[in-house]
């Protein structure tokens, strides 16, 4: 039987689509094709195709024949970075790419969904207005989210498909292999403290442990951009989209300490990048003790991305009230989800 409607994934093997695509194959009125440079073979209900996004020809070579796509759902990114300035250029070229691609064969396209994130506030430059609003006023250029903005809402004037951006904060998972993962950093760093006899003192600023702070979590990321590509209040508009709750470090560090069977003590900032660059030898130890599958520290914790996080010393709030009058109401309680997600990695013999 025909699906009623085609998601083209586009970055279909990044950190935000492996959700994604199980939130579209578990509803059989979708079909999905993911789109990548190095893509898996295709299986079940997702047909995966290769493309350099970044390589215009590519893009319509990939995408010449899917004329049955209905929603492209965007996650891809040029690179990741924790510097203020990420490649405008190279970004909205890769958007454009897929764009110039889809249009003229997708003849019934309804909707294209991409992501953006906390840096659209410049959440990233220091303390900026909270709860943050959609349509507050942007900070100064350059910022690639706004290009990919002002290109999707000029190429959507006169069209029949509308456009959406979903806005999360840090992301959650459990992703192994994905070291850029603050639940894996974290668990990373706790193994260490218990391998070396030490308690668990947060690693950031002082700041950032008493402030209040927001999370995602990569199944409501994807349940929210799915609902709000197929429904009419979803239209050519931008969603913050958040478990719906907000925390404090301080709360839930106990916590995350007693899972692993650790005291904690007071904040001490470190640079993790330097402070950890020479604890593969300890990692190696934890692995081997605790009979975990065999990887490199660097694949369980990127510590730049930590540090990038850890050192927000101000409120970190986005308003979700435009996300729930669209009708999506789903929340998630954040501390327990990351004592759900490290346990998963524990499970999984990734973490101890």
């Amino acid at each position: 039987m025909p699906h009623s409607k085609t998601a083209l994934v586009v970055g279909a093997t990044g950190a935000t689509s492996k959700r994604l695509l199980e939130t579209l194959t578990a509803d059989p009125d979708w079909g999905v094709i993911g789109v990548s440079r190095n893509p898996p073979p295709s299986a079940g209900r997702v047909t995966y195709v290769a493309a350099d996004l970044s390589d215009a020809a590519s893009c319509k070579q990939a995408l010449k024949d899917k004329g049955g796509i209905t929603h492209v759902f965007y996650t891809a990114r040029a690179k990741h970075g924790e510097v203020a300035i990420e490649s405008v250029e190279d970004n909205t070229a890769m958007l454009r790419n897929v764009l110039d691609a889809v249009e003229p064969v997708a003849r019934g396209l309804q909707h294209v969904n991409f992501v953006q994130g906390g840096k659209y506030y410049g959440q990233h430059l220091g303390p900026f207005p909270t709860p943050a609003r959609e349509d507050d006023p942007r900070h100064m250029p350059p910022n690639f989210y706004f290009s990919q903005q002002d290109l999707l809402v000029e190429r959507q004037k006169g069209k029949s498909w509308t456009w959406s951006a979903a806005r999360p904060d840090f992301v959650c998972d459990f992703s192994p292999g994905r070291g850029r993962n603050i639940v894996s950093i974290v668990g990373a760093f706790a193994a260490i403290c218990k391998e070396l006899g030490l308690p668990l003192a947060f690693p950031g600023a002082w700041g950032c442990y008493d402030t209040l702070k927001q999370a995602t979590d990569a199944t409501q990321l994807a349940r929210a951009m799915v609902h709000v590509a197929t429904n009419p209040a979803g239209a050519n508009k931008a969603f913050n989209v958040t478990n719906g709750d907000v925390f404090r470090w301080k709360y839930a560090w106990p916590k995350i300490a007693a899972h692993f069977g650790l005291t904690v003590a007071e904040p001490r900032t470190l640079k993790l990048a330097d402070w950890m660059s020479d604890k593969e030898p300890v990692w190696e130890s934890i692995v081997k003790k605790h009979g975990l599958k065999p990887q490199k520290l660097s694949e369980v914790a990127v510590w730049g991305y930590a540090d990038s996080q850890l050192a927000q010393d101000y409120d970190v709030i986005s308003s979700t009230t435009r996300l729930r009058l669209a009708g999506f109401h789903d929340v998630i309680d954040t501390e327990e989800m990351f004592i759900r997600h490290l346990t998963s990695y524990r499970e999984a013999k990734i973490l101890p």
